[in-house]
């Protein structure tokens, strides 16, 4: 069955749904947008989303159009609709269309299912390369649809046969292109808690991690991550994924990844009954 898609209260195929050229998202980039998943058939921690989405609509002052409630009720019907055990979900809110280019009259909202792309199983054993390049997002608590910088590396992620980019500045980390990032030592859990956007799948993997280790949400530099015991990343597609490797770097070679797993672990046992 077809995807579908949500625009300003009219659900049809996505083939079927257009935005006009005047759109602010296209013009100008201003736009955001939040992503999550089902498991069972059943949004994961629908109100964590609801809460980030309209938090990243209140900053950017783009007026949200519908109610949580309704929300709820046309993504049950978008899922049912995609004839999927289990799919995505993507909501995207610009500034709509505007005469002038600048000035905003009313937002378009998008709600669209899609397929989930996850992650290859092997590289939950092997680990995946990124790269290490120095820049911190603008307003990095928004979920922004802007991604340039990250589509201008496409060619050096590729050239370096790595998976994504890891940001950094003046010495300290901040997340990844599309995730977050923990760094283990002596199995304490450090995770950076400023310039970035605070991930859901973060927020879970925080609350399983301290039912069994020490977890600690502070500035982390880049030296720390080179010499941890462990790196992971977290993400809706990414659950708990390790790094193993961070330009040249292997991290933590010759060891374990005992808390990574463990982690991966209980979610996936988790998500079993969610």
């Amino acid at each position: 069955m077809p995807h579908h898609c949500y625009l300003n209260g009219v659900i049809a195929p996505v083939e079927n749904t257009n935005i006009h050229i005047t759109d602010l998202g296209l013009l100008r980039g201003y736009g955001l947008f939040d992503y999550f998943r089902t498991y069972n058939g059943r949004p994961f921690q629908w109100d964590w989303y609801w809460e980030r989405f309209e938090r990243s609509a209140r900053l950017m002052y783009l007026p949200n159009p519908i109610s949580k409630d309704e929300a709820y009720i046309t993504v049950m019907d978008l899922i049912k609709k995609s004839g999927l055990e289990d799919c995505g979900i993507r909501f995207v809110l610009t500034g709509g269309y505007s005469a002038d280019s600048m000035k905003m009259t009313h937002p378009n909202l998008l709600i669209i299912s899609e397929d989930i792309h996850p992650v290859k199983p092997q590289e939950y054993e092997t680990g995946i390369k990124v790269i290490s390049h120095e820049y911190v997002r603008d307003y990095p608590e928004i979920k922004s649809t802007d991604y340039k910088h990250l589509m201008i590396l496409q060619t050096n992620i590729k050239a370096a046969e790595a998976s994504d980019v890891l940001f950094h500045k003046d010495g300290f980390i901040s997340e990844l292109s599309r995730s977050n990032v923990f760094v283990v030592k002596d199995n304490v859990i450090a995770t950076p808690d400023t310039q970035i956007l605070k991930g859901i799948t973060r927020r879970y993997v925080l609350e399983l991690a301290k039912e069994n280790f020490k977890v600690e949400e502070r500035s982390v530099t880049l030296q720390e991550l080179l010499e941890a015991d462990e790196v992971f990343t977290t993400s809706t597609t990414k659950k708990v994924l390790p790094i193993t490797k961070i330009d040249e770097v292997t991290i933590g070679a010759g060891k374990e990844r005992n808390v990574s797993k463990f982690l991966l672990n209980s979610m996936n046992e988790k998500l079993k009954t969610w």
